[in-house]
């Protein structure tokens, strides 16, 4: 028998999409406001699926409240109200902080902490628009 077992947590940060081979114009176009020059935010929302077999005592695959500790301890105290493009130690300078870009790196920071569970699925919600999920492949 496998469970999932899905745990969200809120952060706020900043980011800029940018090609600097790119004229301004060009970036504008294809990044809309994610290429203001000042930067801009974004409240995040953070939803970890992990799946594994309950153990027969507790009926847990892994206590909610660990997998919370978890998150916010490697990636929401981590990213929270931080510049995305430059603060943040696990995320590479090199890459676009895009919602795509940034579920993988946030999949690379859980994943080897887990033990008892699998991950299963990130998923950022950037805006009530737009949100992408990573699944490991």
């Amino acid at each position: 028998m496998i469970v999932y077992l899905t745990r969200k947590e809120k952060f706020c940060a900043a980011h800029r999409l940018w090609v600097k081979e790119w004229s301004e114009d060009t970036n504008v176009e294809v990044f809309g406001n994610c290429a203001n020059t000042n930067f801009h935010g974004h409240n995040y929302e953070l939803s970890v699926t992990v799946k594994g077999t309950p153990d027969p005592l507790t009926g847990m695959i892994i206590n909610a409240k660990d997998l919370g500790k978890l998150m916010r301890e490697q990636i929401t105290n981590v990213l929270d109200h931080t510049n995305l493009n430059l603060d943040p130690s696990f995320l590479s300078p090199e890459i676009q902080t895009t919602t795509e870009n940034l579920v993988v790196q946030i999949w690379n920071q859980i994943e080897k902490h887990l033990t008892d569970c699998k991950l299963h699925c990130v998923k950022l919600v950037e805006t009530e628009k737009i949100s992408a999920e990573y699944y490991g492949e």
